[in-house]
């Protein structure tokens, strides 16, 4: 493999896997900043979306027991789908575009939440207005967003240059 070649489809693994950390992250993060009110929390946007594509409230809503808590088990498959298709895609485009590193991820990170969360997910009803959304979801949402994508940027570039080392030798 000659120095300047890449490898997309490791890219695309490495950033799945950093995706799947990063997804653990922010997780441990919205317990630390709940981005939702209790009220809201009842159907959280993974749950409202599925529900906006037809999906049944049966099965949106569903869960599994552990340790004698309710865990939205189809809520983590759409929070950790997300997470590890923008690590896949920041691992390919971040090394065509170099620019989108800066800040360690950072910026990119406040570019998914700015999209997601002030665009379209107010537009497609997901979530409430931008205005009617309470300051604590908006700062909860930019600031997990940022440590989310910057995990996601330290997990990338820690796999990607071992296995760039393993390729020298």
């Amino acid at each position: 493999m000659s120095k300047n070649s890449f490898d997309i489809k490791n890219a695309l693994i490495v950033g799945g896997i950093a995706g799947i950390v990063s997804g653990f992250v922010k997780l441990g993060w919205e317990n630390l900043l709940p981005p939702r009110t209790p009220e809201r929390e009842k159907t959280n946007p993974p749950q409202r979306f599925m529900q906006q594509l037809g999906i049944p409230k049966k099965i949106t809503h569903s869960t599994y027991t552990y340790s004698g808590h309710q865990m939205p088990w189809a809520s983590f498959i759409i929070h950790f789908g997300f997470s590890a298709t923008f690590g896949m895609a920041y691992s390919v485009t971040s090394h065509y575009l170099p620019v989108l590193k800066a800040g360690q991820g950072t910026f990119f990170g406040i570019g998914v939440w700015a999209a997601t969360h002030l665009g379209m997910m107010p537009a497609m009803k997901t979530v409430p207005n931008v205005k009617e959304q309470p300051l604590e979801e908006h700062v909860s949402e930019l600031l997990g967003h940022m440590a989310w994508m910057w995990v996601n940027h330290i997990v990338i570039d820690e796999l990607s240059n071992g296995s760039e080392e393993k390729n020298r030798k």
